[in-house]
């Protein structure tokens, strides 16, 4: 009788451990993310951007975006996902259409997905403002 009760008072402590964990873990994903909404996101001058293949990165974890922007006669004529950790945003990938249409780092979010979208946002901002440096 009494193991019954060490193990039932081993599990209740090992279940309450890992639920204040699993707490402290969700708790500093969001406040990582929450950041985001607030951001600049700087329009790069495509004037100024020689044709060619550019290269960019960003997370805010767990958001990871690498991604490839192709500019042609001072246009982004394709942006590439190579790499996209998102959780459930996958969906967000579906700004780069809104970018090159709009020719613009200036769209909405993509509802439902807006912290992915902000990720994707700034490597398409990182890729094209190194070009500059």
């Amino acid at each position: 009788m009494k193991k019954i009760v060490k193990t039932g008072i081993i599990l209740a402590a090992v279940i309450l451990i890992i639920s204040i964990a699993g707490n402290v873990f969700i708790r500093s994903i969001e406040k990582n993310l929450s950041y985001l909404p607030e951001m600049e996101i700087k329009d790069p001058d495509l004037i100024q951007i020689p044709d060619g293949v550019y290269k960019g990165s960003y997370a805010a974890f767990p958001v990871i975006v690498d991604l490839s922007v192709t500019v042609k006669n001072h246009e982004i004529t394709d942006i590439e996902i190579l790499k996209h950790q998102n959780g459930q945003g996958k969906e967000g990938e579906s700004i780069v259409n809104s970018v090159m249409q709009k020719q613009s780092l200036q769209v909405d979010a993509v509802s439902g997905a807006t912290y992915s979208s902000i990720v994707i946002l700034k490597a398409v901002e990182n890729a094209l403002l190194k070009t500059n440096k």
